[in-house]
């Protein structure tokens, strides 16, 4: 049977926005509760209106409940992108904290099944490669990106310790470069930054030599591995990813190549703790919940290319 009530924290974001959609698809009514500081309404504008659909701006490092009760609580409230958890440094770790304990409360309160959106940021700059859920991560906890890496791994631990001290159904899933639609022209990752780039006849800027690779997974392959893992019961971690690498300078000329551009490629310098290397290992997804991303990176970035040159200017 599916859901019959689920509330997607961070449901007005990029990501969110995709599983709000799919829920609905499915026959799922959906309470998204967004404080909209990094999301766009016009993410979820084509589901105002819709049956099922309510938004609620709410700020989830608030306490929060929702009516009627849910069956299952989707916590993806976190500013996500560099652009965002560098402006917003003590809000990413009160969501993180406070947010995920909210989060958690409610689904205890009403028997509901929880994912944690974790991310591949927990491993750090990785000496393991491919990187497994054993493997614990090489993390700076005090550089930079730590309201980020930090705030991602203390909600793990958060979930864990919820699970076995209520027995709240919890699941975490560890999110690997998840690219397509709606993500902002200006929030600081690759993908939409050299889509951005390209399409405007701008240079490319390629961090460091262009030779850290990172995993790309289409947006409809994450929403897929989320929702089996919802429907699942497993504890996790998971990761969800795609095991094909790709260097940074690659995919900036793919997207120059799909775009028709004619932008070059400019080095610039490489920021701090920036992983060399992201490659999930996913022996654990395939095995138990029969997952695996199924886009290819030509066929997505050409989608995601597709849906900016909808839109002029490319959205910030």
């Amino acid at each position: 049977m599916p859901f019959r009530h689920a509330v997607v924290t961070g449901g007005a974001g990029f990501l969110g926005s995709h599983l709000c959609t799919a829920l609905l698809d499915r026959g799922t009514a959906v309470t998204c509760v967004d404080d909209l500081c990094t999301s766009d309404p016009e993410n979820v504008a084509h589901l105002t209106g819709r049956e099922g659909f309510t938004l609620s701006s709410t700020d989830v490092c608030d306490p929060f409940d929702v009516d009627p009760a849910p069956d299952l609580v989707l916590h993806f409230a976190s500013p996500a992108s560099p652009a965002d958890y560098l402006r917003l440094p003590l809000h990413t770790l009160e969501t993180g904290s406070l947010g995920t304990r909210n989060a958690l409360a409610v689904a205890r309160r009403h028997g509901a099944r929880f994912v944690l959106a974790s991310t591949s940021e927990v491993y750090g700059d990785p000496r393991q490669h491919p990187q497994s859920e054993t493997y614990w991560g090489n993390v700076n906890p005090v550089g930079p990106r730590s309201v980020y890496d930090e705030a991602k791994r203390f909600g793990e631990a958060l979930t864990t310790a919820e699970a076995g001290v209520h027995g709240t159904d919890t699941g975490i899933v560890r999110l690997f470069n998840t690219y397509g639609p709606r993500m902002r022209g200006y929030d600081g990752r690759a993908v939409p930054t050299f889509i951005r780039q390209a399409l405007a006849g701008e240079p490319l800027t390629v961090t460091g030599d262009g030779r850290q690779t990172r995993s790309l997974t289409y947006v409809d392959d994450t929403v897929a591995g989320v929702l089996a893992m919802a429907e699942s019961d497993l504890r996790g971690p998971v990761n969800l990813g795609n095991p094909v690498e790709m260097s940074m300078e690659d995919l900036a000329r793919l997207v120059i190549r799909l775009t028709g551009s004619s932008s070059p490629v400019r080095l610039i310098e490489r920021p701090v703790d920036d992983p060399t290397v992201r490659c999930p290992d996913i022996t654990l997804a395939r095995g138990k919940l029969q997952w695996e991303p199924r886009v290819p990176a030509e066929e997505g970035l050409a989608r995601t290319i597709a849906w900016y040159r909808d839109r002029a200017p490319v959205p910030a």
